[in-house]
This record gives C-alpha cells, sequence and structure tokens, in this order.
C-alpha cells in the first residue's frame, strides 16, 4: 500500500478533539520554569530561551510574557506518526483555509495548535477533510 493510501485511511476516520482550555505560549527564565514546571504542556528550549505551552490561566496570573494564545486540537489517531506526510496533508489544509497552526507530535498522538479565533474553522476543516474522503 503506498503512502498516498495510507494517508487517505487515516484521514477517513480522523477525530478531532478541540481542548476547552486556552494555551498561552511563554517566555520563561529558569525560575519561572522550575517554578510551574507541573502545569507545562510543552516546553522547547531555543536559543532565544525557554518557550513553553501553559494553561493562559497561569500564564495571566503568573504575568509570563505570552506570544500567542491558542486551543490545542488533538487528532485522534495514533497511527498517523508512523505515515509519513500526514501531517503535512493536514497543515496544508489548513493552511489552504487561512489557519496558521503549530504542530506537536507526542508519543500516541498528533496536536495542533491553532489561534483561538480560528480554533472554530480549523475545526470544521478537520471535519471537513474526513468527510470528503469518506463520500468520494
Amino acid at each position: 500500500m503506498n503512502a498516498q493510501v495510507k494517508i487517505d485511511r487515516l484521514l477517513q476516520c480522523l477525530t478531532p478533539l478541540l481542548n476547552r482550555e486556552q494555551l498561552a505560549m511563554c517566555l520563561l527564565d529558569e525560575r519561572q520554569l522550575q517554578a510551574r514546571l507541573q502545569d507545562c504542556l510543552c516546553i522547547f528550549r531555543e536559543p532565544e530561551g525557554i518557550c513553553a505551552l501553559l494553561p493562559r490561566e497561569i500564564a495571566d496570573r503568573e504575568q509570563f510574557t505570552r506570544v500567542g494564545d491558542f486551543r490545542q486540537i488533538t487528532l485522534q489517531v495514533s497511527a498517523s506518526l508512523l505515515v509519513p506526510g500526514f501531517t503535512a496533508r493536514i497543515v496544508c489544509e489548513l493552511a489552504d483555509a487561512g489557519i496558521h497552526s503549530n504542530v506537536i507530535s507526542a508519543r500516541c498522538h498528533e496536536h495542533i495548535l491553532v489561534s483561538e479565533r480560528d480554533a472554530q474553522l480549523a475545526m470544521q476543516v478537520l471535519h471537513g477533510i474526513s468527510n470528503r474522503l469518506q463520500y468520494s
């Protein structure tokens, strides 16, 4: 089975789940990170500093410098991590709809971060991908 057929089969059963919690991408120093490590959903160390994904409520309360507000969409398709091009296809579909996305690949699922204002449209796009392939 070629990669495109595998991708299409996965996309047919795509089940995106929109997390209700509002998230914030924050710039933290080492002290702030250690104090809030248990609240971080994702951490990445870059040459410019520590970037952490936190619940927006915590970011606001702690007055962390935010570089964006997001909602998390979890793709309920675990086999996607093994199929080259799966994530690229989704990102392209979202981009075609004018939605910027940031993908985080974890052990069991792909997680897509989209801006708060684009969350509902992103869900429509993701459901549309699945529906289009199921009925074509």
